[in-house]
């Protein structure tokens, strides 16, 4: 749906209700994954006791295996030419790869891995607790090298919750995690550096991945670009829709992207009446 010329608003697209989002360039895929699932019942295998059938992406069951069978996730499979950065917001993640990186991670870390030219990973989500329920909430993005990059050495690097800027709202109200680029960062605060070859290293890109969450009564403004340059910005309401959230002055009440005019301040604002938050 396109939209008025003198909102910041210029698009409105549907958020599909499996699968990836739309995307600008140079982000070449978006996924949101929220899956509640449950406590280990394995006696400690972490694993589900209903095995997944390899292909599980059912967007109206509880959670979803994807590729798993026992461990809900995605087993090893090939990156090349591109970057992932995968920010979590709740849940744990067991990652390895061909490179010999190995790890857990989550509840708010972010790993930003350069495939360039060829790496081989795996993405679990074990369910470590069996006294209570395994939720996961997490973004996985795949952002594009430039040309030169494209089969640079793969590189991977950890920025952990305690590292990662959050900016509040004087009332609290309103929070923007800054999983990457330079906004919204409060003085003293240093961002975490994008991998060198990223499209994100270069400042003139205005490269940025934010997480704002608007409480009811809350309110906070997404500032213009950072760059003169002609940049691409989405804005994804992926959660509590139904409590008609004001975009730069329009009610959204459906899970959308939209896509932004960069070069205008955008407010968002959630009336105090509203049920839960948005995000």
């Amino acid at each position: 749906m396109l939209l008025s010329t003198m909102s910041a608003i210029l698009r409105a697209t549907k958020l599909p209700t499996s699968g990836p989002y739309p995307t600008l360039d140079p982000f070449l895929f978006c996924v949101y994954h929220s899956d509640d699932y449950p406590a280990d019942e394995s006696g400690g295998k972490m694993e589900t006791t209903f095995p997944g059938n390899g292909s599980d992406f059912n967007p109206h069951a509880p959670y979803r295996m994807y590729h798993g069978h026992h461990i809900p996730g995605f087993p090893q499979h090939p990156h090349r030419g591109f970057e992932t950065i995968t920010a979590t917001m709740e849940g744990l993640i067991d990652h390895a790869d061909s490179v010999g990186n190995a790890g857990r991670y989550g509840e708010g870390d972010v790993q930003w891995m350069t495939a360039g030219g060829g790496v081989v990973h795996g993405e679990m989500f074990p369910l470590v607790h069996s006294d209570r329920p395994n939720s996961l909430r997490l973004f996985q993005i795949w952002l594009n090298l430039p040309a030169v990059s494209k089969m640079v050495q793969p590189s991977f690097a950890m920025f952990w919750n305690s590292d990662v800027p959050v900016y509040k709202t004087d009332d609290e109200k309103a929070s923007v995690t800054v999983w990457a680029g330079d906004y919204f960062l409060e003085e003293n605060v240093t961002q975490n550096s994008p991998p060198p070859d990223s499209w994100a290293a270069d400042p003139s890109n205005d490269v940025a991945v934010l997480h704002i969450t608007v409480q009811p009564g809350g309110s906070i403004v997404i500032p213009k670009a950072n760059s003169s340059a002609d940049i691409n910005r989405s804005v994804y309401l992926i959660e509590g829709h139904k409590s008609n959230v004001k975009v730069d002055g329009k009610v959204i009440n459906e899970k959308v992207c939209l896509t932004m005019d960069a070069t205008k301040d955008v407010p968002i604002e959630l009336d105090r009446g509203a049920k839960e938050e948005v995000q």
